[in-house]
């Protein structure tokens, strides 16, 4: 059975990590897969919102230790140029929005992994912990960069080191998620979540996504001259005459990521 599971149904591709009995941990095959995937999602058109989520009692225990020790196996620096950094690169650059749906313990990679994601919603059953100082890694796949920005500098440094284990509960008060749901209620609610988000002008969400992750490197300043270039684009697409058409005709609007 493959690695990674994919799906479309009404405009919504599911990305779904399938090693259950390795509690979804990544090697080569997977995070190659998953690359594939998320290549597909960005040059399918009829795509409009993304799901990421794991099959059985977890969402990823992060990378397969067994990969990192095997001689045979593609080393450390491989494992981060070649798995790890091209995923998030690819979920951040992917012009639609990424709902990253936590089922169970999300670990090391695994854990970070959705926070690059656009929103994050988890079962209550679920929980994150950044496992690299229990092994003597640093935080990896872009960990650094997003935990601190959601959760604060010293959270982030205090979850980093010392490794607790955080429920879904606790992660949902530190701001890491947009949402924690009973567990029986969480794929409902990524479904109706999924298509509120493909329903909406994907290329405005595409913008918004942008103009986020410029915020993170612009001053107050700078940020408002890129908010003046992606609001001049927004303006110039057909999904903007579209919405202001609808609302003056009072009816439902149509967008079509255009």
């Amino acid at each position: 059975m493959s690695s990674i599971l994919f799906e479309i149904k009404d405009a919504i591709a599911t990305i779904t990590l399938n090693r259950p009995e390795k509690l979804n941990s990544f090697n080569r095959e997977m995070a190659l897969l998953m690359q594939e995937k998320l290549d597909l999602c960005k040059d399918d058109k009829s795509i409009r919102c993304v799901i990421i989520t794991g099959a059985g009692k977890a969402f990823s225990a992060g990378e397969d230790l067994a990969e990192v020790v095997d001689p045979n196996g593609p080393g450390m620096q491989r494992i981060l140029s070649e798995h790890y950094n091209p995923i998030i690169t690819r979920i951040r650059e992917l012009k639609k929005p990424v709902l990253a749906v936590i089922n169970g313990v999300a670990a090391g990679a695994g854990a970070n992994i959705p926070l690059c994601c656009d929103v994050i919603i988890a079962g209550k059953s679920a929980s994150f912990i950044q496992a690299f100082s229990k092994i003597g890694l640093i935080p990896d796949s872009g960990g650094t960069f997003f935990l601190p920005r959601l959760v604060g500098w010293q959270k982030a440094s205090a979850l980093m080191m010392l490794g607790d284990k955080i429920t879904a509960e606790e992660a949902d008060k530190m701001g890491m998620l947009y949402k924690c749901v009973d567990d029986d209620q969480l794929a409902e609610t990524a479904q109706m979540i999924a298509q509120k988000l493909a329903s909406l002008p994907t290329m405005g969400l595409a913008f918004t996504k942008k103009a986020l992750q410029w915020s993170s490197t612009h001053t107050i300043y700078e940020q408002l001259q890129n908010e003046d270039k992606l609001q001049q684009w927004a303006a110039a697409t057909k999904d903007f005459k579209e919405g202001v058409l609808a609302f003056l005709e009072k009816r439902p609007p149509v967008f079509k990521g255009e």
